[in-house]
């Protein structure tokens, strides 16, 4: 650990380094609040061109880098990038999301699906973290990311977005004995994916669990939480030193569960107070996030407010500011470029 001084900031505070100010990045700080992503999507009006082109997704990436320079540059992405690669087709709709053509309903197809070979399916991946690594050096720590087991299998059952979760369900609640066979074929691909993200140039990778919180505990502990240990444990035999984040969307219920995962950081969302969360994980779990994503319509004082106060909350250790979910569309940029500078003042302000 004596190198780690010239490590970047978010790094260093992910390894639970004592650093100078909990670093800051934005979920989703790449996209469509940015006049420069939204000029860039009328050139490339297909999101996996976005995503998959290297040259145009390294772009997207480096637009909130350029912009704002946050402690954090995460590859821009979809969590269902991969499936295409263990035999899932689909494609992502604009503002509709992913669209699985042939929905994962029957066994038959589960034994169809073959293990990810990531650096034949997805070569540009490889690509465009190692310009991000070369772009941004030590100033900033580049991310990867993933999807976890039971939200990609969600995904690939439902075949779309979902509010109810019912066919997904319907199979956990009645044939668990198949949806056991898919979670666990995709954790063993997921696991080989974040690891190919770390060969690659990601020092930290963060998995998006964005339907768990969809569960009640005790499926939580069946259905989700199995499986996200799996990918982790996968990853921490080859590559122990890389700092891991857990995300489950609506996790205030959850959230004593979620270390057993074996995440290094849990993010927090915006329906539990920070003190109660840092109570109720203990003081030795590291967390990210917290701050409601409507906070920056407020105004700048509301913002400078919000800000000190999750922080004042969170302690001055084992903390990454982060909204509690991704940058809404709508924000207005100036209100992003004022949380970004807020948030790199507040050694000065705390």
């Amino acid at each position: 650990m004596g190198v780690s001084s010239t490590a970047p900031l978010l790094l260093r505070a992910a390894r639970g380094e004592v650093v100078d100010r909990p670093p800051v990045w934005m979920m989703r700080q790449a996209g469509r609040y940015m006049k420069v992503y939204r000029d860039l999507r009328e050139k490339y009006p297909s999101f996996r061109d976005r995503s998959e082109i290297p040259e145009v997704a390294i772009e997207v990436s480096l637009q909130p880098w350029r912009a704002f320079q946050p402690d954090g540059v995460i590859l821009f992405s979809d969590i269902v990038t991969p499936l295409p690669g263990i035999g899932i087709d689909m494609d992502i709709a604009e503002g509709k999301g992913p669209i699985i053509y042939s929905p994962i309903r029957t066994q038959a197809q589960i034994e169809k699906l073959h293990p990810l070979d990531p650096e034949k399916a997805l070569p540009f991946i490889k690509m465009i973290l190692e310009s991000l690594r070369k772009e941004v050096g030590n100033q900033s720590t580049v991310l990867g990311f993933v999807g976890a087991p039971w939200t990609l299998a969600a995904y690939a059952v439902e075949g779309k977005g979902s509010k109810t979760y019912s066919i997904i369900k319907n199979m956990a609640f009645s044939d668990p004995t198949i949806l056991h066979q898919l979670l666990t074929k995709l954790a063993n691909s997921i696991a080989d994916y974040v690891r190919y993200q770390i060969d690659c140039g990601a020092q930290v990778v963060q998995m998006f669990d964005s339907w768990a919180g969809q569960l009640s505990p005790q499926d939580y502990d069946t259905f989700a939480l199995p499986y996200q240990k799996m990918v982790f444990e996968k990853v921490k035999e080859t590559h122990p030193d890389t700092p891991l984040i857990l995300l489950v969307t609506g996790s205030a219920g959850l959230l004593e569960r979620m270390p057993a995962s074996g995440a290094d950081i849990i993010t927090v969302d915006w329906a539990v107070d920070m003190a109660d969360a840092r109570a109720r994980l203990g003081k030795y779990v590291k967390v990210q996030g917290n701050l409601d994503p409507g906070v920056l319509f407020g105004s700048k004082e509301f913002i400078r407010d919000r800000v000190l106060d999750t922080v004042r909350k969170a302690g001055n250790w084992g903390h990454i500011l982060n909204l509690g979910h991704g940058v809404l569309p709508e924000t207005p940029e100036e209100n992003v470029a004022f949380f970004f500078e807020t948030a790199k003042n507040l050694n000065a302000l705390v």
